[in-house]
């Protein structure tokens, strides 16, 4: 059995259809085992005999916008991958702290052609592309209400095919798949 997190773009738990026990129902109903979420921003765990991410993806969304009506975006990353990316340590010295967030931002495309832009808003400091994990790697000023302009940069490039979690949220996701 392959472990693998579902990265889900768009999660409101104030959305009755988008809560925990909605959202593992329809893993479940899809006949992966082990199904857990964790915290209540669309992070679900699940093992499976697949070992497509791609198709897992496609799977995972067409399920979720037929039973729920959740259209947002799936990533999947198999546990692997998410522990390697933990072991190459790239925010090595940074803190994940109230006002510092470390965030990874996760593409879905496989070979995304990724630009990286000449200066980051005043707000954000980016660590760099991780090509292994297909993932921005960024610090985040959070000590003031403003959204950083690299944010909206991003969705403005990628669009919908991309999602991001703060490096805590990872390091939760891989300890949940380790358990």
């Amino acid at each position: 059995m392959n472990s693998y997190a579902a990265l889900l773009r768009g999660i409101m738990p104030s959305n009755p259809n988008m809560r925990n026990e909605k959202l593992r129902g329809v893993f479940e109903g899809l006949g992966f085992d082990r199904v857990a979420t964790l915290l209540s921003s669309g992070n679900v765990v699940f093992r499976c005999a697949d070992s497509d991410e791609a198709e897992l993806e496609d799977r995972i969304q067409e399920a979720l916008n037929r039973e729920l009506g959740i259209a947002g975006g799936t990533i999947v990353r198999g546990h692997e991958d998410l522990r390697a990316l933990i072991d190459r340590d790239p925010f090595a010295g940074r803190t994940h702290e109230r006002g510092t967030y470390l965030t990874v931002t996760f593409f879905k495309d496989r070979h995304p052609e990724v630009a990286t832009p000449e200066a980051a808003d005043e707000l954000t400091e980016i660590i760099g592309y991780d090509a292994e994990a297909r993932a921005f790697l960024t610090v985040i000023d959070n000590s003031t209400p403003r959204t950083p302009d690299f944010m909206a940069w991003l969705d403005k490039t990628y669009g919908k095919d991309i999602t991001t979690r703060t490096w805590l949220t990872i390091q939760k996701v891989v300890k949940k798949l380790e358990a």
